[in-house]
């Protein structure tokens, strides 16, 4: 069956909520300690207190797991800018600052960022439910930081290029080819699209 086949799951019980949040805890800890490599399914099943099999029914792959990791942390950023926006005198300087938000958690656990950065790599169309809502959730708070509820055609087709230019710088930093300051200079020139968007509209 195809991802795009696939039918939508059942909302998980209580019980099996906390289980998954355990689940990405346990991967979470794993991937800060040594990035991509050190999470490995089983020990991820031991520190997170479930089977193995129990494990591969809430993520079939250590991919889908950092995957899902990432749009977890991107939900709780999401909901701390929605209680403190980012300031900003227009559209352009508040998403910049808000992608620089983000990439400063990123950089106090740089491990943790890696791993997910390459998962979202490697990711296929296996994983294209979970990558969509990655993409979703950074389209949403892009969205909220140019304060556009309602975006053109052209605003995101912006968006797209900022997302694809933000995914791009850190890989760059990652990779140790790109300086935090020039992945600055990246965003805040890539967001200045925005002022043409507007002006297109």
């Amino acid at each position: 069956m195809t991802a795009e086949a696939r039918p939508a799951a059942a909302p998980l019980t209580e019980r099996q909520e906390a289980r998954r949040r355990g689940i990405l805890r346990a991967g979470a800890q794993l991937a800060g300690r040594g990035g991509f490599e050190a999470v490995q399914m089983r020990e991820v099943a031991d520190a997170a207190g479930v089977a193995l099999g129990t494990l591969y029914r809430y993520f079939p792959s250590k991919v889908h797991l950092l995957v899902a990791i990432m749009q977890d942390q991107l939900q709780r950023l999401h909901v701390t800018l929605r209680r403190q926006p980012p300031a900003g005198d227009d559209a352009a300087e508040r998403v910049a600052g808000t992608l620089m938000l983000a990439f400063r958690a990123l950089q106090r656990d740089p491990h943790l960022a890696d791993a997910m950065v390459r998962a979202l790599t490697f990711a296929d169309r296996g994983v294209s439910g979970e990558v969509d809502a990655v993409s979703r959730l950074t389209t949403a708070i892009v969205l909220d930081a140019m304060g556009v509820a309602d975006p053109t055609p052209d605003q995101l087709s912006v968006v797209r290029v900022i997302e694809h230019t933000w995914h791009s710088a850190l890989i760059t930093w990652l990779s140790g080819r790109e300086s935090v300051a020039q992945v600055k200079r990246d965003i805040e020139t890539v967001c200045r699209l925005i002022d043409t968007a507007a002006d297109t509209g």
